[in-house]
């Protein structure tokens, strides 16, 4: 399992501080949420921690089994999934899952066919991604990401564009292959989001 370790981070957009002086402590195997309004600076956070984004100050330190695991390393240990994360459309569905299984092989060895009844999609595995409704297209992001052999779960308001079954799917999934991963939610407050989660963390606290 891993841990990360948020230390004094701040992030600034032009002169505006997005968050300052930010210390916390997500525990290895520990479900934690993100919780915020619109521009809190939730999924900047989110992106921050994933190392996509660089902060204008402090450090994040990620542990594995007692050992730090270096910054330029750490994309193989997580999985993300956002509303903004684009798929190769033009991709139908099977070779995309295809395609993401060469890069982070799925858990348990789910091959993709596995992968897509997963997701409740099996219908839709020769129908190209540009093709699927909004719907049909976070529950692939979110089965790419929760069924990644990944150490570090990240999610960016999960529920987005899911309906009522699609949102009780989505439970079923985290409650199904998360145990013993660390999980980092980011939500406005919907609780479907991270009802699981045993952590909170709020941006508010943060805010200079």
């Amino acid at each position: 399992m891993l841990s990360v370790q948020l230390n004094k981070l701040g992030k600034k957009f032009n002169k505006e501080w997005i968050f300052r002086d930010l210390t916390y402590e997500i525990a290895a195997g520990q479900k934690t949420v993100i919780l915020g309004g619109n521009g809190s600076g939730k999924s900047t956070l989110l992106q921050v921690i994933s190392g996509f984004v660089t902060p204008n100050e402090g450090t994040v330190t990620y542990t594995r089994s007692g050992s730090n695991i270096l910054p330029e390393k750490i994309k193989s240990h997580i999985s993300f999934a956002s509303p903004y994360l684009q798929l190769v459309e033009e991709l139908t569905l099977i070779e995309m899952l295809e395609h993401a299984k060469i890069f982070k092989p799925f858990v348990n060895d789910l091959s993709a066919a596995e992968v897509a009844s997963l997701i409740e999609l099996p219908q839709a595995k020769n129908k190209l991604v540009k093709q699927f409704s909004s719907g049909m297209k976070q529950r692939l992001k979110l089965g790419l990401a929760v069924l990644a052999d990944t150490s570090l779960l990240l999610l960016d308001e999960p529920v987005s564009n899911l309906d009522k079954k699609a949102i009780e799917w989505y439970k079923a999934l985290i409650e199904a292959y998360t145990q013993g991963r660390t999980v980092i939610v980011c939500s406005n407050a919907i609780s479907d989001e991270y009802s699981f989660c045993d952590k909170e963390l709020s941006m508010m606290d943060f805010k200079k």
